[in-house]
Order: structure tokens, then sequence, then C-alpha cells
């Protein structure tokens, strides 16, 4: 090759890669340039705080109609819960009310009961001295059939007087407890121990008639 073949210094740079130094044989560098930073994402769970002067979003049509059957519904149940909670009060009252009655009636019938039922009261037959004697002696009946009579409350047979004791208690041929020679109400039932009935309260005396007295 030739010194005509050689490429010149022009010619030559251009074709050789820069070796990084300057003319005055120094190294240059390249400008830095700093790489794009990531973009921040949202992190989960974190707030995000709306501007106040943002405008609240109209509701749609579709949660306006399910807003006024949530808000109907509602309505609805809490007048079903009234008119059930009013139909077991006015079914309460009810009861009471028809316990009151029926109190009221079984009251009033034991009232009219007890004052139509007469009282009942047992009868000795004493002696004069108050001797306990057997029933047949104070039976008028018995002493018309034996010569008697009665007079005054009092049986007579053969001399001797006799009467009923009403309430008092004792046995043949002791003298009588207690008791009364008054003789009761007709409303008061009079019967001996023996069962026999000297009146019917309310009726009356019985056909066997009665003996008395103070």
């Amino acid at each position: 090759m030739t010194d005509n073949d050689k490429p010149s210094g022009a010619e030559r740079a251009a074709d050789e890669p820069d070796s990084g130094k300057t003319s005055d044989n120094s190294s240059t560098v390249p400008a830095y340039v700093p790489e794009p930073l990531p973009e921040d994402e949202p992190k989960r769970g974190s707030i995000s705080y709306q501007d106040e002067t943002t405008a609240a979003k109209k509701p749609s049509v579709a949660e306006q109609r399910a807003r006024r059957d949530a808000q109907r519904r509602q309505r609805e149940a809490e007048q079903a819960a009234y008119e059930e909670a009013e139909r077991k009060r006015k079914k309460r009252k009810r009861i009471l009310i028809g316990s009151g009655v029926t109190v009221g009636v079984v009251a009033l019938v034991a009232v009219i009961y007890a004052a139509s039922t007469p009282d009942e009261v047992t009868a000795q037959c004493t002696t004069s001295d108050g001797t306990i004697v057997d029933d047949d002696y104070c039976d008028s009946t018995y002493a018309s059939g034996h010569g008697g009579y009665s007079s005054g409350g009092f049986i007579y047979i053969g001399g001797t007087s006799y009467r009923y004791n009403y309430g008092g208690s004792g046995s043949v041929g002791q003298k009588v407890s207690g008791g009364s020679y008054v003789s009761p109400s007709s409303d008061t039932t009079v019967k001996t121990n023996s069962g026999k009935t000297v009146q019917r309260g309310g009726l009356g005396v019985s056909s066997g008639g009665k003996s008395g007295g103070s």
C-alpha cells in the first residue's frame, strides 16, 4: 500500500469509534439521565377523602325505587306489628272482662243460694228440768195418742211437760248442754237426732207439730 492509498485523518476519524478522549487527550463523561419514578399505587385499606366542594352523586332511578320499596316494606312491617299487638291487647281485655263477669255471676249465684238455703238446727226433746228424753215425747201426734196434748209450746203427757231445746247437745238421760228454748225463725230447718224433721225451712211446721216456748 502506498501513502496515497492510506486513509486521511478525517476519514480515519470517521471510521474509528470515539475513544472518549478530547483533542487534549482528556476523557468526557456522559450526562446522567435519571430513570422515571414509578407511579404510586394506592395502598389497600387506605381511606380516600372527598373534597367538601364535591357535589353528592344523585341516586339513580333504580336506587330511588329500591329505597322507596324498602321504606314501604318497613312501614308495612311496623303496621302489622302494631295491629298484632292491638289484637292481643283486646283479646286479653275480653278475657279479663269475661273472667270478671264469670266471677261476678258465680258470686251472685252463691249469695242467692246461701240466702235461699235455710239454716239447720238440731232439736233435743227435754223435760221441764232439761233432761233429754226420746223425741216422741215432743211429738203432738204421739202425745194425743197417749192421752196427752200440746199447749203454749209444751207437750203434756201424764202430768209431765216436754219441749224442744234448739241447738243443744247431749244424749238421752243427760242434761242438755247449751242451746235455746226459743223457736228459730221459719227460714230455719229443724231436725231431731233421729232424723225427724220438726220444721222445714221456709215451709212452716211439719205434720208432726213442734213444741217450744220460753
